[in-house]
């Protein structure tokens, strides 16, 4: 309910006013507080690539916060990054994707540190990672082609999402396709058929994946299925069978079950405490097979389980610890059965106990922060101050960390502060901010809250409240509607309108008394009774969203609507109506969640509904969830039960598969829903069992096969009568702090847990063993009690009943614990050290007596060290290793020694407080090992056929050198390698001259060291002798300063290296590297020297005698073939010009045969042929090469060369060399001796 208050206060007291109650005291702004986080976005923050990046972090406090981010765990500087904007007065960020910028480059880890005078609050680690969508990467799909009654899966395999995709299958029709018992699609996305049918015959399975991030839907290819049988095979399909298919295809047969998935027989499964668990078991076989599952050695939580995919999916909801077990599903059928079992484990990340919360204290007095968390495994706590770890936060002596529990001592103003309480394990974490406000006057907190609940606080700090007084005459407040606190605070659980009126509280200490009064009047909550729902609507439609309020008559309420939680866009296409809202001509950048805020002057309330954009012909992949039940009404009313029953919304054409009813408890939790059960769609009332001292409200929602509904409305409320508590704290354990002490924990009830007003909790104890009485004491809103003065670490029993004003809960089981540990009294004796092996030795100790450990025996703990290495007998300080050995060994393994070594170790015992004495030290050595490889090997001088070897010692010796072994071999042209020669140097060498080796050879060279005990790893170098020592430059080392100019490169900042090229043998260069940062430019330098140039491997053929030798026999050869040639010529004499005219005259007569005259250096080697009859040339005019081979057509003017009319030819010694093809056969001329010459050359 609302509430309007006033108040008057004597003596010029402050008074402030608060109006929402919450878990931890909150300080009214009026006053100086340290900062508190009210807004951040979630810890894992999945954005869309295609929008801007809103990262959210409010906080409040005064003076107002200063706001700074961290990104990976270092500061991030928004003003570098001009895509990158906080909100004015707000920590949020803003990052402009939409204007150029990526989000993947803004992918990380980022926290918010809200900072003021009094200290600073950081919101969660936000890890920041956009959306991804990819696409279906391009296969190639086989037809399937199955035998009727045998089973299928059809694979999607879709492309990794972020967020993962929804599956679902369907046809070229955007029609899903029917699931049965038969056909169903597992929760990987595969389709599977236990056995298919003639009528599964189709080529159009496609699988959807539904990215709905990006509101994006892609496709696979569509898969083709035919089915046959051997009473329908013609001759098409038997062509594509072999002979065994055909003949091995028998009638459809009968087969017992087995399973597609999971396979095996076991198989695990972890799942997180409050999770969903999901397991699922798909059978194949003939007929199709049922499903069954059960719990082994239990019952299926009856309220928390649910079958879906026709009971191939157990679904059980809201998991704890208990529910961990071998599930085992049955898959039957008439010829048989096969099961499979799951073993589940739940874990648990961590959840609260006990959060901090926020202390109000004035200077000198006492307080403290508890944070108490529980997990699987159990989480550790950690504590912050201020965003820094608080083992190296500035000192506070007020201030002292106990574990889970920060205690405060006589305070001051400088205590101030904000503390983070960090409970982490391996499947997540927990933070909370919870400060110090140190003040310095007197103040009276009001605190009140809506929906019927209302707290109203006296706090004077350094006073002692009195009772509350209602009305004009005075009357001390009485009577279960009200609940008294020992602070002072007056709780009203249900406030009605009768609640109004007066309320005065008075305060006295040894200055004299104060009195307060608060007027208080008691208004009608604000409600949205016509809430805004889920819309899909086609491009270029009209789309509404309604938001229906009811309010009380004296408050004015406003209304605003956002898009994504910002502004609605400067559009006109958005028209905001008295009670809706309407959007005009929808675009895609329309998609997004729309929320409607209704703010009066006292409260605040807010729904909120998706808008999706489709295409025309996408819109019929999107089904529609149903409409929100209505019209709930409770009848029945009994102390334990009652009756819920409420009329269905529409279906939207996918019936209603169950209803979830829901719960929430204004008494104790309002404004927080919890699952209350789940029936079936046929279902329209349920018998609800209650529990005691509940302030109960019902709402319920629709689920077909799309998803869930909106809530409905909420029922009207009913407070249950109060009784005993029905249960006892969990969790109870008892383990001491200190060696005289035992402190004792328990998982606090519940609100709703306790059954009525007055909640407190008995704890008793007593020494186990020993004949005593129970000691016991009654707490109240704490979860541990010290008992000290304890004998140190004895067991104890210890049971904590909880109790309220009607009762106690049932006797409570009892559990052990054990007072404080203390460090042990004894050292383990008799250590002995067996030496294994140069690097490894083996202790022993005899175990200490249980009595002397003090405390619960965790191990055993050596501690060795290296004293000083026999080869060298220098002794240098080597820090101390430690290995730890669990549980009561007596033995242990020292791996990873120094050979050639002398150790000393000791042994300790540790318990849950500490180590023990150390045992007096033990001596032993390491015996001798193979050495490690020289630290250097250097090669210089490089002669015609010598080099200088230089090395350097071992760096671990690990023993006594007695020699080095050299080994090399000469490496040729083709990087092989030559025979090897093996030298043994002695040990007190470190130079050696290498002589009678081949010049201008490469040789590689292997190194090594050798002790008594073997040869150690080798180094390995390469060298090459020179070919001409005249022609090695010296070096001009020192020559002076030279005069070129410095010389500039340009290198990528993530480089760590640059080659030098160009440089000069045997000079001194100077070096100097700078970087420029944000720091500014940084730089060093250093000189080095190029060493001389050194002969190349590869051996220059001009000068090799052989070489040289060939070509001189060449040139005289080409010389003898040159003087052959000119003898010839001149030996032919004048051509036989008319005995050629006389021969073509002619054409029957028979060609003349080869005249030892001629040219016969220049005629073809082919056969000489006849012209053909009846012609002399041929029609273009043409002389072919087998037409005349000695018609000198090479020496002829242009192609043809013909004869003149009086047997000459002309252009014998024109010097007219051009030469063509004809008919595409190349010239017959043979090759010169020259041009053969010049060819080789």
């Amino acid at each position: 309910m609302m509430k309007k208050k006033s108040i008057s206060a004597s003596k010029a007291s402050l008074v402030f006013f608060l109006c929402q109650m919450i878990s931890a005291l909150d300080v009214p702004l009026d006053l100086s507080q340290p900062p508190t986080i009210t807004q951040q976005s979630p810890k894992d923050y999945i954005v869309d690539p295609r929008e801007n990046i809103v990262i959210q972090c409010e906080a409040k406090g005064k003076p107002p916060p200063s706001f700074s981010w961290t990104r990976n765990g270092t500061h991030f500087d928004i003003d570098k990054d001009e895509l990158v904007t906080m909100k004015p007065n707000s920590g949020t960020l803003v990052i402009n994707i939409m204007n150029g910028g990526k989000a993947e480059a803004y992918e990380g880890v980022y926290q918010c540190t809200a900072r003021n005078e009094r200290g600073a609050a950081i919101s969660n680690n936000i890890v920041i990672r956009p959306s991804r969508s990819p696409l279906w990467t391009k296969e190639k799909l086989e037809p399937n082609q199955v035998r009727e009654g045998d089973s299928l899966v059809l694979h999607c395999r879709p492309p990794v999402g972020l967020p993962p995709p929804i599956i679902f299958w369907m046809d070229n029709a955007f029609q899903r396709l029917p699931q049965s018992e038969r056909v169903s699609q597992g929760l990987n996305g595969d389709l599977y058929f236990s056995n298919v049918q003639p009528e599964d015959t189709r080529e159009d399975y496609i699988c959807y994946a539904r990215f709905n991030h990006t509101q994006t839907i892609q496709q696979k290819q569509p898969i083709s299925v035919k089915v046959f049988s051997m009473d329908s095979l013609n001759d098409t399909i038997a062509a594509n069978l072999s002979d065994t298919d055909i003949y091995g295809a028998k009638p459809v047969t009968e087969r017992p079950p087995i399973l597609l998935t999971p396979t095996g027989t076991t198989s695990n499964k972890v799942e997180l405490r409050g999770n969903v668990l999901l397991l699922e078991c798909i059978a194949a076989g003939l007929p199709t097979p049922v499903i069954r599952w059960i719990k082994e050695g239990g019952e299926l939580p009856a309220n928390r389980t649910f079958f879906e995919n026709f009971k191939k999916t157990l679904k059980i909801i809201d998991v704890s610890e208990a529910d961990s077990g071998n599930y085992k599903c049955i898959a039957r059928n008439i010829l048989g059965s096969t099961h499979h079992v799951i073993s589940v484990t739940v874990k648990a990340a961590p959840y609260w106990i006990t959060a901090p919360r926020n202390l109000v204290l004035s200077p000198g007095e006492d307080g403290s922060l508890i944070c108490r968390a529980n997990g699987n495994p159990k989480p550790s706590i950690s504590w912050l101050s201020n965003g820094v770890p608080i083992a190296i936060a500035p000192e506070d002596p007020s201030r002292k960390v106990d574990g889970d529990t920060i205690i405060f001592s006589a305070v001051q103003e400088r205590s101030s502060a904000v503390y983070q309480c960090n409970a982490s394990n391996e499947y997540g974490y927990l933070l909370a901010n919870a400060f110090v406000n140190v003040l310095g006057k007197k103040h009276i907190f009001i605190f009140f809250s809506l929906r019927g609940y209302l707290v109203v606080s006296c706090y004077y700090t350094n006073c002692m409240p009195k009772p509350w007084f209602k009305g004009v005459k005075g009357s001390i407040l009485r009577g279960n509607e009200y609940v008294f606190h020992d602070n002072g605070t007056l709780e009203i659980p249900v406030a009605q309108k009768d609640s109004s009126g007066t309320y005065t509280c008075v305060a006295r200490n040894e200055l004299g008394k104060i009195q307060n009064e608060v007027q208080l009047e008691v208004k009608d909550p604000t409600l949205i009774i016509k809430q805004p729902e889920y819309k899909v609507i086609q491009r270029y439609g009209h789309v509404s969203f309604e938001c229906i309020i009811k309010h009380d008559s004296t408050l004015i309420p406003t209304v605003i609507w956002l898009k994504d939680n910002d502004e609605l866009p400067d559009d006109e296409r958005f028209l905001v109506g008295k009670d809706n809202l309407t959007i005009m001509n929808v675009t895609d950048k329309d998609d997004g969640t729309y929320t409607c805020i209704v703010n009066t002057t006292l409260d605040s309330v807010s729904a909120s509904a998706v808008l999706t954009v489709v295409g025309k012909n996408t819109l019929k992949l999107y089904d529609t969830r149903p409409n929100p039940p209505f019209d709930l009404e409770l009848t029945g009313q009994l102390e334990r039960s009652i009756e819920l029953s409420w009329i269905p919304g529409d279906e939207n054409n996918s019936p209603i598969t169950s209803f979830v009813i829901e719960y929430e408890d204004g008494l104790h939790e309002p404004g927080v829903w919890h699952y209350q059960t789940e029936v079936p769609g046929s279902q329209t009332t349920v018998q609800l069992k209650l529990s005691p001292y509940v302030n109960y409200s019902f709402r319920v929602i629709a689920v077909n096969e799309i998803g869930r509904s909106q809530p409905s409305e909420p029922s009207e409320q009913y407070l249950t009568k109060s009784a005993n508590p029905d249960e006892n704290p969990s969790n109870v354990q008892g383990i001491g702090s200190e060696p005289d002490n035992l402190v004792i924990t328990w998982e606090s009830l519940k609100g709703f847990q306790s059954n009525g007003p007055g909640l407190q909790y008995k704890v008793s104890w007593r020494q186990k063993d020993v004949d005593d009485e129970w000691t016991s004491v009654v707490v109240a809103n704490v979860s541990k009690y010290i008992v000290s003065g304890t004998p140190t670490f004895v067991p104890y029993e210890i049971k904590v009943q909880a109790l309220n004003d009607l009762g106690y809960a049932p006797e409570p089981s009892e559990v052990i614990g054990h007072s404080g540990e203390d460090l042990p009294m004894v050292a383990p004796g008799n250590v002995q050290v067996h030496v294994i092996n140069s690097t490894l030795a083996k202790v022993h100790w005899d175990p200490v007596p249980l009595k002397s450990v003090r405390g619960h025996l965790q191990g055993y703990k050596v501690y060795y060290w290296k004293v000083q290495s026999l080869s060298r007998r220098s002794k240098r300080h080597i820090e101390k290793k430690i290995l730890t050995f669990r549980g009561n060994k007596t033995f242990g393994m020292l791996p990873g020694l120094e050979p050639y070594s002398s150790y000393k170790l000791n042994v300790r015992v540790v318990n849950g407080k500490g180590e023990g004495p150390a045992s007096p030290d033990k001596v032993f050595k390491t015996p001798e090992g193979v050495p490690s490889s020289p630290s250097f090997l250097k090669i210089t001088n490089p002669t015609l056929d010598s080099l200088t070897l230089e090395w350097g010692s071992p760096t671990h010796p690990n023993g006594i050198l007695i020699s080095y072994i050299l080994k090399f071999q000469p490496i040729n042209n083709t990087h092989e390698l030559g025979p090897l020669v093996e030298i043994r140097i002695p040990a007190n060498e470190s130079s050696l001259i290498l002589k009678n080796l081949n010049y201008s050879t490469r040789y590689k060279f292997y190194f090594n060291a050798q002790t008594s005990v073997g040869s150690g790893s080798q180094i390995t170098e390469e060298a090459v002798t020179i070919m001409d020592e005249a022609g090695i430059p010296r070096p001009a080392v020192g020559a002076g300063k030279g005069k070129e100019d410095w010389k500039k490169e340009i290198v990528n900042g993530s480089r760590s290296f640059f080659v030098l090229k160009g440089l000069t043998p045997g000079t001194a260069y100077k070096v100097r590297v700078g970087a420029e940062g944000l720091s500014g430019f940084r730089s060093s330098e250093d000189v080095f020297e190029t060493g001389p140039a050194m002969a190349s491997r590869q051996v220059d053929i001009a000068t090799q005698g052989w070489f040289i030798g060939l070509m001189c026999a060449v040139a005289l050869l080409i010389l003898i073939l040159l003087i052959v040639c000119f003898i010839r010529r001149n030996k032919g004499g004048k051509y036989p010009v008319k005995e050629k005219e006389d021969a073509h005259a002619d054409p029957e007569i028979q060609p003349m045969k080869e005249d030892d005259g001629t040219f016969g250096e220049y005629s073809d080697a082919e056969d000489h042929k006849p012209l053909k009859k009846g012609s002399r040339t041929p029609s273009d005019r043409t002389v072919k090469k087998e037409d005349s081979d000695d018609s000198l057509v090479d020496y002829g003017e242009g192609v043809n060369g013909q004869f003149n009319e009086d047997g000459s030819f002309i252009g014998q010694y024109s010097g007219k060399k051009e030469k063509e093809p004809a008919e595409g056969n190349e010239s017959s001329e043979a090759p010169s001796p020259v041009n053969a010459m010049n060819s080789f050359v």
